[in-house]
């Protein structure tokens, strides 16, 4: 294991680092520190904290701005560094600089700012601006309320730049085009970003990578990749451009293959074609191409050479690593830092070489796991499938099949269930209550390659439900689970196929349904990010019906058996609230016990303490009475 556990205490409460930011010349590391306690009716509020690369000593902290959040940390050039400072309640988002002098304001938005990039020659720096904004950024966030004339005003993120000599902040990319990831040419003239016209949470999936004129504004498009893009990077000598590319579901959910093209415009070359594992960020420096990938239950580390593929791993484990709006930050001497966590061991920042970073934070030491961990694989109609089993700390795997377990499908459904720290919410609580915790990561999931990220193309519930069941039969070979006792939960994806699998199979006794699908023909017309789907299924709704309708719960609702928790958001647009509702009438018509819970200004996703309390009681006291008979 990368993580090793110390001190028996428990440390209280848990030290949290987002944002990672590393220098240039691989000596300081700051990140944004929180330290909360669990299940708390509020989320500790951050600050930033500067520390040693060598040592984790701490040796300074910023906090210019007591009403703010922080977000953005960015080193510059001679080591100082910028960050945004955003104060919710006046709705405002500063850009900050923080120097040997201090730290001092550069600009001010009157709505969000986000990701500030440091042009080559460190005059200047650039942020993603949202003038105005109704919302917050990104698909997953509560919905602005659909009043009014439809579709006629939409938040612009747009690339702003603001010298460091002073002066305004001058907003450069076009206001018809929401720009989603940027990064400064090297001749400093201009940037490479991914961008899309209209509504920026609706068309991530259609979006372009363009080049942007820095003085001018003007928008040239490089590349109709065909495929979903993140990452976009511009090669040192300017010349090409690489990025992430493939089939993705949700923005920010990165995984596919390393692709490049030419910066004059072409069509993109894929670099990694065959590789075994799905990559989830990028850099290039003048040392080279860096990439992280998820390699089954592995996380990467592998340099790529883009006339040539990807290398062997420089550095792998069993666990989830973050750092700013990537996965590891590199220095310019090939040092790398990163946050990594497991299921048993919490967050810690590690730094050093990268094919031996060295933990550096040791705040979360005494955090005594409450759950063993185990990756599983196990065959699936040919395919190599993965997945984790997590058991209450120091339940028997072995002796009579008694114990209870809740399958978790993960959204997406490109995506895939990674080691996360298990402390509190509704896995915690379940945990608590003694259940076992199985994580599949079936056919659609990240990790082992496009060909099997794509396996589920029009074939949602298909192939990928018949992984998940051959699974639990793989878990129940080897660890002391009752076949009567199965529970099944899951949200956005994974509430479809948990709603799906209802009507398709009586082998689950309790389910929860968190913000799920339940008819794709009314999903496709009410729902805020439709061109999603044209990928998965190939045609829209209106020219292929019965491809979309075939695999509706709706359909086959009179099927369905199992009792049925359902919970949402009021102002989800990604999944409305819609599709619960129709899936409760649907239950209930059938005499299927069911409850449905909707959330108020909640999104794709509960994120208020309060109603995160309440899910957290709800989900275990539905499947204690169906699974426990109390």
């Amino acid at each position: 294991m990368l993580l090793a556990s110390a001190a028996p205490a428990i440390a209280q409460p848990l030290h949290q680092f987002a944002g990672l930011a590393f220098a240039r010349a691989g000596d300081r590391i700051a990140t944004v520190d929180s330290a909360n306690e669990p299940d708390a009716a509020t989320e500790a509020r951050g600050i930033i904290v500067l520390r040693e690369a060598a040592t984790g000593r701490v040796l300074s902290r910023l906090d210019p701005c007591a009403a703010c959040s922080y977000s953005g940390l960015s080193f510059g050039p001679a080591g100082q560094l910028a960050f945004i400072a955003r104060d919710r309640k006046a709705g405002t988002a500063t850009l900050m600089l923080h120097d040997a002098a201090g730290a001092r304001k550069l600009a001010s938005v009157d709505g969000l700012a986000a990701e500030p990039r440091w042009s080559p020659d460190g005059k200047s720096i650039a942020i993603l601006a949202t003038v105005g904004a109704r919302k917050e950024t990104g698909a997953t966030q509560a919905g602005a309320r659909e009043v009014g004339e439809i579709g006629e005003a939409n938040d612009e993120q747009r690339i702003a730049i603001v010298a460091l000599a002073g002066g305004a902040l001058r907003l450069v990319s076009p206001a018809d085009r929401f720009v989603y990831e940027y990064d400064w040419t090297p001749d400093g003239k201009g940037f490479v970003a991914t961008t899309a016209k209209g509504n920026g949470d609706a068309n991530w999936w259609v979006a372009t990578i363009d080049a942007i004129d820095a003085k001018t504004g003007a928008v040239r498009t490089i590349t109709a990749p065909g495929v979903q893009a993140n990452f976009p990077r511009v090669s040192p000598d300017g010349r090409t451009v690489a990025f992430i590319g493939g089939l993705m579901s949700d923005f920010g959910s990165v995984g596919g293959d390393v692709w490049t093209v030419p910066f004059a415009g072409s069509a993109p070359r894929n670099a990694t074609p065959g590789y075994k594992g799905s990559f989830t960020s990028l850099d290039w420096d003048a040392r080279g191409l860096h990439a992280t990938a998820l390699k089954g239950d592995q996380a990467v580390i592998v340099e790529i050479d883009p006339a040539k593929g990807a290398g062997e791993a420089v550095w792998s484990a069993g666990v989830s690593l973050s750092a700013g709006d990537g996965r590891v930050a590199y220095s310019q001497n090939g040092l790398i830092a990163t946050v990594a966590q497991d299921y048993e061991h919490g967050p810690a920042i590690f730094a050093g070489p990268a094919s031996h970073p060295a933990q550096i934070s040791h705040d979360n030491d005494g955090y005594k796991p409450i759950v063993v961990a185990r990756s599983l694989t196990w065959k699936s109609e040919g395919k190599d499938v993965q997945g984790w089993l997590l058991a209450p700390k120091g339940a028997a795997w072995s002796g009579p099949a008694s114990q209870p377990m809740i399958t978790v499908v993960h959204g997406g459904p490109a995506a895939a269930s990674i080691p996360q720290f298990v402390w509190q919410g509704t896995t915690s609580a379940l945990i608590g209550a003694g259940y076992w915790l199985f994580y599949p990561n079936p056919r659609g999931s990240y990790g082992q390659g496009e060909a099997f990220t794509a396996a589920n193309k029009r074939d949602f519930g298909g192939g990928d439900l018949r992984d998940i069941l051959a699974g639990i039969d793989a878990v129940e070979k080897g660890a002391p689970i009752d076949d009567n006792r199965l529970g099944l939960m899951g949200g956005s994806y994974g509430g479809f196929m948990s709603m799906w699998a209802n009507t398709q199979t009586h082998r689950f006794k309790a389910i929860h349904a968190a913000a799920g699908l339940s008819n794709w023909i009314s999903y496709y017309g009410t729902n805020g990010i439709n061109t999603w789907m044209t990928p998965f299924f190939g045609k829209t709704m209106y020219e292929d019906q019965a491809a979309y309708w075939d695999v509706s719960a709706i359909k086959y609702i009179n099927q369905a058996k199992t009792p049925t928790l359902i919970t949402v958001g009021e102002r989800d647009i990604e999944v409305p609230p819609t599709q619960s509702i129709e899936y409760w009438n649907g239950l209930k018509a059938m005499g299927v016990a069911t409850s449905l819970v909707i959330y108020p200004d909640e999104g794709h996703g509960i994120r208020n303490p309060a109603h995160v309390a309440d899910v957290r009681r709800r989900s275990v006291e539905w499947f204690d009475r169906y699974l426990k008979g109390h």
